[in-house]
């Protein structure tokens, strides 16, 4: 089985002072180890035995386009207006070929093994999820300052890497629209569930998988996560700090 990766390369409205300390206003042509930061999720994903086609969505296709090299599997295409609207769109299209795999243009330290191993592991699944569990991550980096969800046997940060198996998942993206512009504030996320379910992991009674078991019931979708070996899959490169550490990782420093 073969996905269709799609990087998300937007960028937010207005101005966006990080890009624009880099010389640029579209966050996904940061240079990343001279490259743009783009380039490297996209060649993680074409390196995969797991993928086919790879899609970029930007606000700036053809900019995108230009900023990498050319390859017959890669795509570039307008985006929405935000990520949930962008995925929507995906599955309101006939032409889109599933199953997809999701990931961002800030995943700068994405590699082909991780991209394999969390496909291995959706298989079955009709959303899946890349987290990161918080002692490996600060094992691997100390210091490092992520927003964790915190479950009975652990807390866990996002990998920026989805599974969509078809247009079925469309409700679950529906219930992510309510909150995604609170989707760095663990409670918003978790508000979805109810106030029950709320309270149950505001004081650690449940677990990670049970959360999502009770999803899955709600949405009669199957929801799994899948939790990455890889720490570094829970860095993306949102802020000048990560920036810093995304390039001394590059270098061997980190």
């Amino acid at each position: 089985m073969k996905y269709t990766a799609i990087v998300l390369a937007g960028s937010r409205p207005g101005r966006d002072a990080f890009a624009e300390s880099f010389g640029t206003d579209l966050k996904a042509l940061i240079p990343v180890a001279g490259e743009p930061m783009v380039a490297r999720p996209v060649r993680a994903l074409l390196a995969s035995e797991h993928v086919g086609d790879v899609i970029v969505l930007s606000t700036a296709p053809d900019r995108i386009a230009d900023a990498l090299p050319g390859d017959p599997r890669l795509q570039f295409r307008h985006s929405s207006d935000s990520i949930a609207s962008t995925i929507l769109g995906l599955c309101g299209d006939s032409a889109t070929r599933w199953p997809l795999l999701v990931t961002t243009a800030d995943h700068a330290l994405l590699d082909t093994a991780t991209v394999d191993e969390f496909c291995n592991a959706a298989q079955g699944a009709d959303i899946a999820i890349g987290v990161v569990e918080r002692k490996a991550l600060l094992r691997r980096l100390p210091e490092t300052q992520r927003t964790w969800l915190k479950f009975r046997g652990g807390a866990y940060t996002g990998a920026n890497l989805f599974a969509l198996k078809s247009a079925e998942v469309r409700p679950a993206i529906e219930q992510w629209r309510a909150v995604e512009q609170d989707r760095k504030k663990a409670w918003r996320i978790m508000s979805l569930l109810g106030p029950a379910v709320l309270l149950t992991v505001a004081l650690r009674l449940v677990s990670l998988d049970e959360v999502l078991a009770q999803l899955s019931g709600r949405l009669g979708l199957r929801l799994k996560a899948v939790k990455l070996s890889n720490p570094l899959a829970g860095v993306d490169v949102d802020k000048p700090e990560d920036h810093a550490l995304a390039e001394a990782i590059v270098a061997g420093k980190a």
